[in-house]
C-alpha cells in the first residue's frame, strides 16, 4: 500500500470531518493504536528498545483503525539505531489517535510508563499537541460574529503545561534511556488556511486571515517545546523546520531554508516567533510540496492534509518483526535513500540524529 494519496482540492474542513469516525484529528473521538515491531539484524545478539508516546503522527495513522504505517517516524529512527548499535531494536509505539496533550500525558506516558521502565530501553520520544491546535482551529473556523481567539490561547497553555509534565515523568520513569526526545509539530493545511475567518476580529473590525493568526501560535508552541527540552535534558527534533522549510537556500541568505527556520538555543520566544512568522515567512511552505532542491519536491502530507506520508506498507496494531529495509551500504552519512522523500522518513531521520553512539 502506498503512503501517497491524491485527493487534493478537497477543503480541509470537509476532509477532517469525513476522514475517520475514530481518531479524526478535528474531532473528540480517539482510538488507541499501539504497536510493537522488532527490527532484526543478522548476527545481532542483543535487543534494545525504543519507546514512542504520542498521537496519530507517531502511530503512523493513514485512515485505518486497525493498521498503521510500518515505517512511521519511530520505526525509521529505530532502524537507524539498529545499524548504529548492530543490535535488534524493538520499537514500541504507545499512541492514541485523536488524543489531546492531556490525554497523551495521563493515559499514555503515565498510565503506560512500564514500557519505558524496561532495562533495555535506550531511547524514549514523544510528541503531542497537534489535536489541541486542530480542534482549536476547527472551533475558530466555525465561529461567526466576534472571533473568540481564547480557544487558541487555551490550546497553547494546555500544550505548554503537558509538554513540561511529560518530560518530568519520562525523566522519572525512563531511567535507562540514554536519549530522550520531543518532536515539535509541523503546520498541516498551511496553504488551505490562507483564507479569512467567518468571524470578525474585535481589535481590527475585520475578518482575520487564518494562516496569519495560527502561525505565531504554532511558533510559540514549538519554541516552548525546544526550550522545555533544554531545561529537562531532552533533545528537540525540529519537525517544523524539516517539513516547512526547503532543503536548499531559496532566499539567498546563505542557509538552507530548513536551517534558517530551525530553533536556535538561547533565542527568546519573541525573537523566534518574529523570525518564523515575519522575517522568514516567505520560506515557510506547505509540506504537500517539500522542496529537496529548486526543481524537485516531495509530498510530505497525505490526502487528508494532516498526516505524514510514508514509505512501504502498513501493519496491524499488534506486534511483529522483520529485517531492516535498507542494507548498511545503502545508509550513507546517516541517511537511507528515502530519507527526504516522505514525511515519516524525514521525521524519523531528524529523530535519529540524536541517537546514542553505543548501547
Amino acid at each position: 500500500m502506498s503512503g501517497r494519496r491524491s485527493m487534493r482540492g478537497i477543503p480541509l474542513a470537509a476532509v477532517l470531518v469525513v476522514s475517520v469516525a475514530f481518531g479524526g484529528e478535528a474531532l473528540a473521538n480517539t482510538i488507541n493504536q499501539n504497536s510493537s515491531w522488532t527490527i532484526n539484524r543478522a548476527g545481532a545478539t542483543s535487543t534494545y528498545r525504543v519507546v514512542a508516546y504520542g498521537d496519530s503522527i507517531f502511530a503512523g495513522y493513514y485512515g485505518g483503525l486497525f493498521a498503521v504505517a510500518r515505517r512511521a517516524a519511530p520505526y525509521v529512527e529505530g532502524e537507524y539505531l539498529a545499524k548504529t548499535f548492530n543490535a535488534h531494536i524493538q520499537v514500541v509505539r504507545r499512541t492514541k489517535s485523536g488524543a489531546k496533550a492531556n490525554d497523551i500525558y495521563n493515559n499514555k506516558i503515565v498510565a503506560e510508563r512500564s514500557y519505558m521502565q524496561a532495562s533495555n530501553v535506550r531511547v524514549v520520544m514523544f510528541e503531542m499537541c497537534g489535536n489541541d491546535y486542530l480542534q482549536a482551529r476547527s472551533n475558530l473556523s466555525g465561529q461567526s460574529g466576534t472571533c473568540n481567539f481564547g480557544v487558541l490561547d487555551t490550546a497553547l497553555a494546555n500544550c505548554t503545561n503537558y509538554m513540561g509534565l511529560a518530560m518530568q515523568a519520562i525523566n522519572q520513569y525512563a531511567t535507562t534511556a540514554q536519549v530522550k526526545v520531543i518532536s515539535n509539530i509541523y503546520y498541516p493545511g498551511y496553504d488551505a488556511d490562507n483564507v479569512l475567518t467567518n468571524c470578525t476580529d474585535a481589535s481590527t473590525g475585520q475578518k482575520a486571515n487564518k494562516q496569519a493568526k495560527f502561525l505565531p501560535y504554532l511558533a510559540k508552541s514549538n519554541w516552548r517545546a525546544c526550550n522545555l527540552a533544554a531545561q529537562h535534558g531532552f533533545k528537540c527534533a525540529d519537525s517544523f523546520a524539516e517539513y516547512m522549510g526547503a532543503d536548499y537556500d531559496s532566499n539567498g541568505d546563505g542557509l538552507k531554508d530548513s536551517d534558517g527556520l530551525r530553533y536556535q538555543p538561547g533565542e527568546s520566544e519573541a525573537d523566534y516567533v518574529n523570525r518564523i512568522s515575519v522575517t522568514l515567512r516567505s520560506t515557510v511552505r506547505d509540506a504537500n510540496a517539500h522542496f529537496a532542491s529548486a526543481g524537485t519536491s516531495f509530498d510530505y502530507i497525505q490526502s487528508d492534509n494532516t498526516h505524514p506520508t510514508y514509505f512501504k506498507g502498513t501493519v496491524g496494531t499488534g506486534s511483529g518483526s522483520s529485517a531492516p529495509d535498507f542494507t548498511d551500504a545503502q545508509v550513507v552519512n546517516g541517511q537511507n535513500p528515502e530519507w527526504n522523500k516522505w514525511g515519516h522518513e524525514k521525521m524519523g531521520w531528524i529523530l535519529s540524529t540524536f541517537d546514542p553512539v553505543a548501547p
